[in-house]
């Protein structure tokens, strides 16, 4: 028969049920440090993919079994620590920060780690998920009370990678590596909140009233330069116009111009050649002189009566004078021209 102490059964039942830290994936989607069972040593294992078992030999570290088939001592090997080699995701909880302008914000995130270093994993931090929390809150207070509200909300990208940076630093003790650091939520106070919907209310409301000085600015040049335009156009045309009148009336005089030279030089060459044109043309100018002064009394109350009204003969003698002076002055022209032309 074989008695055991109560001390030995403790002992026992104690290191048949210790618990290890492992990465688990929570009902939310979210991977934390758990603590989960300890694979027994049944001589043959089975490792998973993406795992790494750390074996202790009488309570010293003695290897890492990779992901297949792997044999163990009975009684002398033991499985102490399980680490997943996967991505995992580890919940930062809900803090407050101030900002450089003196605003509390209450933030929170998520950090993105992997297992690199199962050894490390293991002996090289207590409670990894602790740790990791604990200094990505600080990192994150740290960081943003170097911010402004304004750099913290625009500037969100470069704060999360900052961060990172610094978990990469601390974590590469502990054989973990800080893939990325994303800030959830930013809640800033109510009072800062409304502040900023009124700020963005009267810029939209500034940008809608600039917008709307532009479009009555724009109509209004759109609308001078409709009249300037059209004045132009206008005075163009009015422009052609004068010319095409005045290209007209040019035109006509010349040709009335002309045609009177010509029915002149016609009149002329018939005198000059017809037998006793001479005479005719001296009785035709004593006929209009005599008619001409018949019509004074008819055109106009004003009566003029030449001296000599009641000799006749003077006044033939007066036209066929300013009739022969006006055919000499042509003979005279006409003698200058030949000369010129010889």
């Amino acid at each position: 028969m074989i008695v055991h102490s109560p001390i030995v059964t403790r002992r026992l039942a104690t290191s048949a049920r210790v618990p290890i830290r492992t990465l688990a994936t929570s009902s939310n989607g979210l991977n934390f440090f758990q603590k989960t069972q300890l694979p027994a040593n049944t001589i043959i294992r089975f490792v998973p993919q993406q795992t790494a078992w750390i074996v202790e030999r009488m309570g010293k570290f003695h290897r890492i079994l990779q992901p297949g088939l792997a044999i163990l001592l009975p009684f002398l090997d033991k499985i102490q620590y399980v680490q997943s080699l996967k991505e995992n995701a580890i919940e930062v909880p809900s803090q407050s920060a101030i900002t450089s302008d003196n605003v509390t914000l209450e933030m929170d995130g998520v950090l993105y780690i992997r297992v690199v270093d199962a050894y490390k994993a293991s002996y090289g931090v207590e409670n990894a998920e602790y740790a990791i929390s604990q200094l990505a809150q600080t990192t994150m207070r740290s960081e943003i009370g170097q911010l402004t509200l304004d750099h913290v909300l625009r500037e969100r990208q470069s704060l999360n990678v900052n961060i990172t940076a610094v978990l990469n630093d601390a974590a590469k003790d502990w054989g973990i590596q800080c893939l990325r650091y994303e800030i959830r939520d930013i809640h800033p106070p109510s009072n800062v909140l409304e502040a900023m919907h009124r700020q963005v209310s009267a810029e939209r409301s500034k940008r809608a009233e600039i917008l709307d000085s532009e479009g009555h600015r724009q109509s209004a040049i759109n609308i001078a330069e409709g009249e300037r335009q059209s004045q132009i156009l206008a005075s163009e045309a009015t422009k052609f116009k004068q010319i095409n009148l005045a290209e007209g009336e040019a035109r006509a005089i010349l040709l009335k111009a002309e045609a009177t030279s010509k029915g002149i030089e016609q009149i002329a060459n018939a005198i000059r050649n017809t037998p006793g044109g001479g005479d005719a043309v001296s009785l035709q100018v004593a006929e209009k002189y005599v008619d001409a002064f018949g019509k004074l009394a008819k055109e106009s109350n004003t009566i003029v009566i030449p001296a000599g009204l009641g000799d006749v003969s003077s006044w033939m003698a007066s036209g066929l004078s300013i009739y022969q002076n006006l055919q000499k002055s042509n003979a005279t022209k006409d003698q200058n021209k030949i000369e010129e032309t010889k």
